[in-house]
């Protein structure tokens, strides 16, 4: 199963959201697969450091485009990180997704752009059948009155090859911080409520 994180617009997590659900598929000991298509390869240097460290479980990531395809075997969860600097890759990547996760920051443009990605999806998969498409809005505010992560989340239930996950990752200081020193949320912080986020949002992808 080929499950592509990805969105048009930058800064929307994606390389956080990668590395967090990589660890969690092999600490649930599911073989998983990670391909860095990004230039800027954020979730290679973060796996590097991971080694340096030496923590565990390791976790298997590859660069090469060229080398992700349909044929992974129903054994192995390969998770995908692309941005727009490499559009080649980016389109390769839509092509041979089974899933495709697209975190959405709560913003009008982070709408937009998600619109104009659906649209990527739907003329590079024109002659395919479509891939399972599914959004949630990742950095939303802890602040119950501020209305924009619940108007995006409203926006994702209006477009269409979409489907709305319950789940959201807010923006809190343990995400960076875990990343920073090569460890996923629930590692650093076991019973914090980004360790709750991120469990509940790999349940609900991966089941």
């Amino acid at each position: 199963m080929i499950t592509l994180i990805a969105n048009l617009k930058g800064g929307t997590g994606k390389s956080t959201v990668n590395f967090n659900l990589a660890i969690w598929l092999a600490t649930h000991k599911q073989m998983t697969r990670l391909f860095d298509l990004d230039p800027q390869h954020t979730l290679t240097d973060v796996v590097d450091l991971r080694r340096e460290e030496g923590y565990s479980p390791d976790l298997d990531l590859r660069q090469e485009y060229k080398h992700l395809n349909g044929n992974a075997g129903s054994d192995v969860d390969v998770l995908v990180d692309v941005g727009t600097a490499d559009m080649v890759a980016m389109k390769y990547a839509v092509k041979v997704a089974d899933r495709i996760v697209v975190p959405v920051t709560p913003s009008q443009a982070d709408v937009w752009s998600t619109q104009r990605f659906l649209a990527l999806i739907k003329k590079v998969c024109s002659r395919k059948k479509m891939p399972e498409v599914l959004g949630f809005v990742n950095r939303a505010d802890t602040h119950l009155l501020v209305r924009e992560t619940r108007e995006t989340h409203q926006a994702l239930e209006l477009l269409p090859h979409i489907k709305p996950l319950k789940s959201r990752l807010y923006l809190r200081m343990d995400y960076r911080r875990s990343f920073s020193e090569g460890l996923a949320v629930f590692e650093l912080s076991p019973s914090s409520k980004a360790a709750a986020e991120v469990h509940h949002l790999a349940e609900e992808i991966f089941g």
